[in-house]
C-alpha cells in the first residue's frame, strides 16, 4: 500500500494548500528581514504578478473553462472554483464572494480570519505589509483579460488598518 493510498483527498489538498502557504509566507518573511519590508512587497507583487497568467491557465485547464469567460456569473463560478482548487478548505471557507448586482463581485474575509493578516500580524510586520492576496484576484482578472475597478483600492492590510476586509470588484 502507497502512502497516499490511505488519506482522503481533501486531506491532501488541505497538505499541499497549507505548505504553498507557509512556504510564501516564510519565504517573505525572510525577504523582509534581509532586505526591508519595501522590497518583500514589491518582489512578493511582482512575483504574484509573474505566476498569475500561468495559475489561471493551468486552473482553466483543469476546471474546463474554455473559450472566453463572458457574464458576471461564469467569472464568479471560475474564481470560486479556481481559489477552491487553490486554498486549503480552512481559507478558503473564510473568504466570500457574493454578486450583488450585474457587474460587481463583492468579496469578505471572515472578521480577523485572513492568513496573511494573521501571518504577518505574528511576524510583527502587519503595519508595513501590502495586501498580496487581494492583489492577487487582481491580477487574476488581469490574466483573464477582464476590466476591472476595484473599491476599496489597497495599499495597505484592510484588516489591519479598519478592522474589516471587503470590497468590490466592478467587473465588465
Amino acid at each position: 500500500m502507497g502512502a497516499l493510498d490511505g488519506i482522503e483527498k481533501e486531506e491532501i489538498r488541505d497538505l499541499l494548500g497549507k505548505g504553498w502557504l507557509t512556504h510564501d509566507g516564510m519565504w517573505f518573511f525572510q525577504t523582509s528581514r534581509r532586505c526591508g519590508m519595501e522590497t518583500a512587497n514589491s518582489l512578493n507583487k511582482a512575483a504574484i504578478k509573474a505566476l498569475s497568467p500561468i495559475e489561471v491557465g493551468r486552473a482553466r485547464k483543469v476546471l474546463g473553462f474554455e473559450g472566453d469567460i463572458l457574464t458576471c456569473a461564469q467569472l464568479m463560478d471560475f474564481l470560486l472554483s479556481a481559489l477552491e482548487l487553490t486554498l486549503p478548505r480552512s481559507v478558503f471557507d473564510k473568504l466570500r464572494f457574493t454578486a450583488p448586482s450585474d457587474g460587481v463581485l463583492h468579496w469578505t474575509w471572515d472578521s480577523g480570519s485572513c492568513f496573511a493578516y494573521n501571518g504577518m500580524t505574528q511576524m510583527g510586520v502587519i503595519d508595513q505589509y501590502s495586501c498580496g492576496v487581494m492583489y492577487r484576484i487582481e491580477c487574476w482578472l488581469e490574466a483573464l483579460g477582464i476590466p476591472y475597478t476595484m473599491e476599496p483600492k489597497i495599499d495597505g492590510c484592510l484588516m489591519h488598518e479598519s478592522g474589516s476586509c471587503e470590497g468590490d470588484f466592478r467587473v465588465f
